[in-house]
């Protein structure tokens, strides 16, 4: 037999509420997350951007072509656009200038 002193029962119900609300989001929650670890692509051996590595898409312009307009915009001066320019293509770090075409023409003005 169940005895109830007073109003003793009527503050129990939203507690008892909020402790099954509490438990059923908790489980949801793990369960989308051992959906999501279970079910994720492994990316490139150890770690790092999972499309570095990949060719870039067709039409995309080259390294070469990207550096070329910085130098026009600006953004770079000469000698590091050389500097780059021969990393780029594969010459040491201390090797002087780029062999190959000259910079496109000065930066634009505005």
């Amino acid at each position: 037999m169940m005895y109830w002193y007073g109003n003793g029962g009527r503050w129990l119900w939203p507690w008892m509420l909020v402790g099954h609300l509490v438990f059923w989001i908790v489980i949801i929650v793990v369960a989308v997350l051992l959906v999501r670890a279970f079910t994720r692509r492994p990316g490139p051996p150890g770690g790092g951007h999972p499309t570095w590595g990949t060719p870039p898409p067709p039409g995309a312009p080259g390294a070469e072509q990207i550096l070329a307009e910085r130098y026009a915009r600006g953004e770079i001066d000469e000698e590091e656009y050389r500097r780059r320019l021969a990393t780029l293509r594969g010459a040491p770090p201390g090797a002087s200038g780029a062999s190959g075409p000259p910079p496109p023409s000065g930066p634009a003005e505005s």
